[in-house]
């Protein structure tokens, strides 16, 4: 084949999945290269444990984007099942629906808390914080005090390992988008079956979404094996060492190592990557500059562990997922595998439950042994008080590096200082992706940035520039400024307050 004509992708997760299938559907040869041994899908895959699925997180499938919601379609036409969402937040050991129940959450509060609740809230609508800084000003003055410490607080720091106090305003802004208390007390008096368009509901308070019925992986194997059946080359466990360009011809050598230290290389015309922006920049070849070097080691990642516990099935919940709001317990989120789909578990006497730890790769709960960790699981589960010592049967680990971009104070600056460089010295290179971005975004606007890239390879020419491509996975041909600026920076990660100007 022509190096000229082909493509090396780097991952197989959705966007390098999404750009294989979609160059392959036209013709074009690729080469998809993933680290991973045994799985495709990246964070987005579903792992197997004695025959019961679980995700590496959760994975609802719903976007705005109707093209994107025709590819998971078109990928797994029968096999996608529609899913009721249903989760609910643990606090002070009871159950809060989220989104919040107006009702409900009267009751498990009691008269004198949701009183005191709904005084906070009046007094931050009279008296707000005037320009808010910080993702707990921000929060406030939504919901009032009170309600901020009972259901963003706790959550929030497990996740991002900082502050409220000290993550800013521009995130809360941005991810809760739309959310105020006003809103969720309409929404919950709206009857699910509103006739709301899916294109209006606010994505937080979607009530459905579709869901492969064995778990994302699902999908994403199926889109492996029909870019296979098109003639497109899928190499598991292969990690890239290098990617360099040859600036005469403007042609690639990718190089990748695979178990026993056997190195491969592929000569291509582009290189899609949806590799971590840092790993990428260190591999380039001719190198990139001192300070863009810099830069690229500035970036930082936030990791995740999930640990898989297998139970007896005595409480039967129809939770897809549980918020943890109690800073007793280590565990952020609990997801119920067998409300995802009842073929995640194969025993109906069985329960699933992904425990996650979200933490910085070497710190003392990344340390842990996986014995260690199962234990820590089993003994916080039934301080929950969603299992019983008996319960527990069976359990296993699995490690997510760099699952989250971190966006701290000069993550911005650094992400602009990599992309101009990039886009001056290394013609036929294209990120995509989360990680190949380092945006956080959720895999329908992964896919939306590989669907561009595979447009602009095949025109030959940047017809889009995939930057643009909002939280929403939506493209924006024309923004001004500071949108774009906002849009490159990627602002659904919390960023850290930026120092007061004297």
């Amino acid at each position: 084949m022509s190096s000229s004509q082909h493509v090396v992708i780097i991952g197989a997760g959705p966007a390098g999945l999404t750009a294989g299938y979609l160059l392959s559907k036209r013709g074009v040869p690729v080469t998809i290269l993933e680290c991973d041994p045994e799985y495709v899908g990246g964070i987005s895959r579903t792992v197997n444990y004695r025959g019961f699925s679980f995700d590496i997180g959760g994975h609802r499938f719903f976007s705005k984007s109707q093209q994107v919601e025709d590819l998971w379609t078109e990928l797994l036409p029968q096999d996608m099942l529609e899913r009721p969402r249903s989760s609910r937040i643990l606090y002070g050991g009871k159950f809060y629906s989220y989104p919040l129940k107006p009702l409900e959450t009267v009751a498990n509060l009691g008269p004198l808390e949701s009183a005191l609740c709904f005084l906070s809230y009046l007094k931050a609508r009279l008296h707000p914080v005037h320009a808010p800084r910080s993702f707990e000003d921000w929060v406030t003055n939504q919901f009032g005090s009170r309600l901020f410490q009972i259901f963003f607080k706790t959550y929030t720091e497990k996740v991002w390992g900082m502050s409220c106090k000290e993550i800013s305003a521009d995130w809360a802004a941005q991810r809760i988008r739309g959310l105020s208390l006003w809103s969720a007390v309409k929404d919950g008096f709206r009857r699910k079956n509103s006739p709301a368009s899916r294109q209006e509901v606010i994505k937080t308070l979607i009530n459905t979404f579709r869901y492969p019925r064995r778990g994302p992986g699902m999908l994403w194997t199926a889109c492996a094996a029909k870019i296979e059946e098109m003639g497109g080359r899928l190499l598991l466990g292969q990690r890239v060492l290098q990617c360099r360009l040859d600036q005469s011809s403007a042609r690639w050598t990718v190089t990748a190592e695979a178990a026993q230290g056997r190195q491969s290389s592929f000569e291509c015309g582009h290189v899609i990557s949806s590799a971590p922006l840092r790993e990428l920049v260190e591999g380039l070849e001719p190198g990139v500059s001192d300070r863009t070097l810099d830069a690229a080691e500035a970036l930082r990642y936030r990791d995740f562990l999930t640990v898989a516990l297998i139970t007896h099935d005595r409480r039967h919940l129809a939770d897809n997922w549980i918020y943890i709001h109690d800073p007793s317990v280590k565990v952020g989120r609990i997801q119920n595998y067998k409300s995802w789909s009842p073929e995640m578990v194969p025993d109906p006497s069985y329960a699933c439950y992904g425990l996650e730890y979200f933490c910085f790769e070497h710190d003392g709960l990344w340390n842990l042994s996986d014995e260690q960790l199962k234990s820590l699981a089993a003994t916080e589960l039934q301080k929950v008080g969603l299992a019983e010592a008996g319960d527990i049967i069976d359990g296993c680990v699995v490690r997510q590096k760099k699952a989250y971009p971190v966006y701290d104070d000069h993550y911005a600056a650094n992400v602009d200082l990599i992309r101009h460089e990039l886009d001056e010295r290394f013609p036929g290179l294209h990120l995509v992706g989360r990680n190949g971005m380092h945006k956080y975004n959720n895999q329908d606007h992964a896919m939306m940035t590989a669907m561009l890239t595979v447009e602009n390879i095949t025109a030959d020419r940047n017809v889009y520039d995939v930057w643009k491509v909002n939280q929403d996975a939506e493209y924006h041909e024309e923004a001004d400024a500071d949108a774009e600026s906002n849009l490159s920076a990627g602002r659904l990660v919390p960023s850290r307050l930026p120092a007061l100007k004297d």
